[in-house]
């Protein structure tokens, strides 16, 4: 029984649910009786009642609590950044109760290529690298260095088994009054002229 609604699942192994992703498993000559639910979604969430119909009878109860994965990139939902210059972005994942899996990063519809090494020059450091690493969460790294007009676009952090997360990057020449990328950051704050700008039309106003 579900309590939110008194709703009967199941009674023995006959099933009163039109939700096909619910089943009763009860194996032959067996005293386990188990609920079986196929991609839990949220709204599983809840109370559900076992009953045996004994006199007196005998119940108990299960609280389950089905939590939803999601990516998070650290930031505004925008950024921008000076033409070469170094773009950082960090995809953070709880892990939740369950692997999460692998993390893939897109350009749009297209996956992201990391740069292979110069055959020239085996020092040299790629200009596009994904590091993804394990701690109390699932954290991946998009590293692009001097970064150009043509790495601009929607960038999305898409986990296997986790809802992705976006953000929409900007490289453009000069600055940008708004959101300048700094390091691993995204911090908003006007320019010189800007600020002269403003005070000189304060102190005409005052005059």
């Amino acid at each position: 029984m579900r309590k939110r609604d008194m709703h009967i699942l199941s009674a023995g192994i006959l099933m009163y649910t039109s939700d096909l992703r619910f089943q009763v498993i009860h194996p032959d000559k067996s005293e386990n009786w188990t609920l079986q639910i196929k991609s839990p979604q949220e709204r599983d969430s809840g109370v559900y009642e076992c009953q045996v119909s004994t006199e007196p009878k005998m119940s108990l109860n299960y609280s389950l609590n089905v939590v939803e994965a999601r990516a998070r990139i650290i930031g505004p939902p925008d950024i921008y950044v000076k033409t070469g210059s170094l773009l950082t972005l960090t995809c953070l994942m709880s892990q939740g109760p369950h692997d999460l899996g692998t993390v893939a990063w897109f350009r749009g519809t297209q996956a992201v290529v990391t740069s292979p090494r110069s055959e020239n020059d085996i020092e040299a450091e790629p200009r596009i690298t994904v590091e993804t690493e394990w701690s109390d969460a699932l954290t991946s790294r998009l590293r692009i260095t001097y970064a150009k007009p043509g790495d601009s676009g929607n960038y999305s952090c898409v986990p296997t088994v986790a809802e992705r997360a976006s953000v929409n990057v900007h490289v453009i020449n000069g600055e940008h009054p708004a959101a300048m990328q700094h390091g691993n950051t995204a911090a908003g704050s006007p320019n010189s002229k800007t600020v002269l700008l403003m005070l000189a039309f304060l102190l005409g106003q005052l005059r």
